[in-house]
Formats: C-alpha cells, sequence, structure tokens
C-alpha cells in the first residue's frame, strides 16, 4: 500500500513539471513572436518616416526626388541601428 502511494505521489509532481514546462515553452513562442513584429515595424516605421519627411521637404523646396532618396536611406539606417539596438537589449535580458 505503501508503495502505491509513494508512485502516486511521483507520478503528480512529474505531471505538474510537465505542465509547467509546456506552458513555459508556449509563453515563449509568444514573446518571440511579439519581439519580431516588434522589430519589424520598428524598422518598417523608421523607413517610412523618413521616406515622408524627404517627400515633404521635396515638395517644399522643388528637389525632387533627391530629398526622398536621401531621407528614405537614412530612416533605413536609422531603423536598422534601432533593431541592432533593441536586439541587443533583448539578448542581455535572456
Amino acid at each position: 500500500m505503501e508503495n502505491k502511494e509513494d508512485f502516486k505521489t511521483r507520478l503528480k509532481i512529474a505531471k505538474s513539471k510537465i505542465n509547467k514546462h509546456l506552458t513555459s515553452e508556449s509563453e515563449k513562442k509568444g514573446s518571440f513572436m511579439g519581439s519580431a513584429f516588434k522589430l519589424g515595424s520598428e524598422l518598417v516605421a523608421a523607413v517610412g518616416v523618413g521616406t515622408i519627411i524627404g517627400f515633404i521637404l521635396d515638395s517644399w523646396f522643388g528637389t525632387k526626388p533627391w530629398l526622398i532618396i536621401i531621407f528614405f536611406f537614412l530612416g533605413a539606417a536609422a531603423g536598422i541601428l534601432n533593431v541592432i539596438k533593441t536586439a541587443n537589449q533583448m539578448q542581455k535580458e535572456d
């Protein structure tokens, strides 16, 4: 009888460990997806803002395509640097 109760106790402990492990893995997947969307949206936003600023300045100064091109590349560079900085911070946290 004692052996049977001991087995039940060990089985409950093993099941709880498995459940904790499964929930932590699903939480990590959601966290990784959120981080990926965050990094992607930061890059797209930086490029978009740079291009819009270039378009507005081009319309003011009448220098069409030059400022759009310049600010597109400035926005892309800023977005890439921002993604690298955020990725480094996320890596330090883990």
